[in-house]
């Protein structure tokens, strides 16, 4: 009876699941911890297990893929002179985060002219702002706004064409009068890439990944970039709406064909929050804007899972990385867990192995896993 009971105790003993209870947390809080300690923030568990397991990755174009520092490279007056226009259009821009504003505003502080607030400003999502600035009507907008607006025919398009054949950007400033709206002037602006942005494209293709990028930009302007950035023009969606891309991120998720793919969509702005709550995976890009602020980004932070604390691609490269690790490693633990629960009630059972012995032998098994699991904190990206 004495030897019963001491077996009892030792199958007891060796039957304790504490190792599979660790297998799981220890990997995670290792996985989370080396990932933040490199600028990768992770929400929660269900990002960095969906992570691993994406095969198409969505890029917006400005601020993501590029500076999202524009320049103005040329103001084009179809009337008046350059420099009225463009006292007014940096006023009606004055109070706009937006980039391009940002890039007009700076333009005209460059000449000596002065910046004020305009009398009224409202924006147009995914289109221009409008306002009253020294009491005339202003609209400042993409070309397809004016053409929605039935701007009148004239040597604005053909400006407008011009600069996105050249991959540039183009604004338009027009007048609404009692008559309709009058083009002024054309604006084109300028971005770069980021650095390192296409070798971090090469390697995410390397690793069989599907990428996109989505651009509310002029499909010329996109191309142009697209270009640069070494994707083809199938990777490219041009002219999206904000309040398309959550849209178009559900139809890379379910294919015409029937085939569906696990999304993640890399975003940096306020207008991407929905995209980024449509996908897979949310990446969200703390970039910093003109003012050394994130903006926006506070916005698409909350809509993602995963943030990334700099403007660096390659980041997006490192999570899919850790998050694949960390699987790995929750995998490997759970197996010896529960090898080691295996091997060692029947050992136990028989009489092999007794309570200290089995005391002992769970012990290595946690010691085993906690180990296991730390050694994800020696990952770079």
């Amino acid at each position: 009876l004495e030897v019963s009971l001491i077996h009892c105790v030792a199958v007891l003993v060796i039957a304790c699941p504490c190792a599979l209870g660790l297998a799981t947390p220890a990997a995670i809080m290792a996985g989370t911890g080396v990932a933040a300690k490199h600028g990768i923030l992770i929400k929660d568990a269900q990002a960095l297990e969906m992570a691993h397991k994406v095969d198409t990755v969505a890029f917006d174009k400005t601020g993501t893929l590029t500076l999202g520092l524009p320049q103005l490279l040329s103001l084009t007056p179809l009337t008046s002179d350059a420099k009225t226009w463009l006292g007014l259009a940096a006023n009606l821009q004055s109070g706009s985060e937006h980039p391009l504003a940002h890039a007009v505003v700076q333009a005209a502080k460059a000449q000596g002219l002065a910046v004020t607030a305009p009398e009224e400003a409202k924006a147009v999502a995914g289109l221009g702002s409008e306002g009253v600035v020294q009491g005339q009507h202003l609209l400042l907008g993409s070309v397809k706004w004016m053409t929605t607006l039935a701007a009148p025919a004239g040597e604005w398009q053909s400006q407008a064409a011009h600069w996105q054949s050249q991959g540039a950007t183009v604004s338009v400033l027009a007048q609404r009068t009692s008559h309709g709206v009058q083009p002024v002037a054309v604006l084109a602006f300028g971005d770069e890439p980021k650095p390192g942005v296409q070798m971090t494209l090469a390697t995410l293709r390397a690793r069989g990944l599907r990428l996109a990028m989505i651009s509310g930009d002029n499909a010329g302007a996109a191309q142009a970039m697209a270009a640069r950035l070494g994707l083809t023009p199938d990777e490219v969606h041009a002219e999206v709406m904000p309040g398309d891309k959550a849209a178009l991120v559900r139809r890379l998720q379910h294919n015409a064909n029937g085939t569906s793919h696990v999304v993640a969509f890399v975003g940096d702005g306020i207008n991407d929050a929905p995209a980024l709550a449509a996908a897979d995976v949310g990446f969200a890009m703390a970039n910093l804007n003109a003012q050394g602020q994130r903006g926006g980004a506070d916005v698409a932070m909350h809509a993602a899972g995963i943030t990334l604390m700099r403007g660096d691609v390659a980041l997006v490269a490192g999570a899919l990385d850790i998050s694949a690790r960390t699987v790995a490693k929750i995998r490997q633990n759970l197996f010896w867990a529960f090898a080691y629960n295996a091997a060692g009630i029947p050992l136990a059972a028989m009489g092999y192995l007794s309570p200290v012995m089995a005391g002992a032998a769970m012990a290595l098994s946690s010691v085993s896993v906690m180990t296991n699991a730390l050694l994800l904190k020696r990952w770079k990206p």
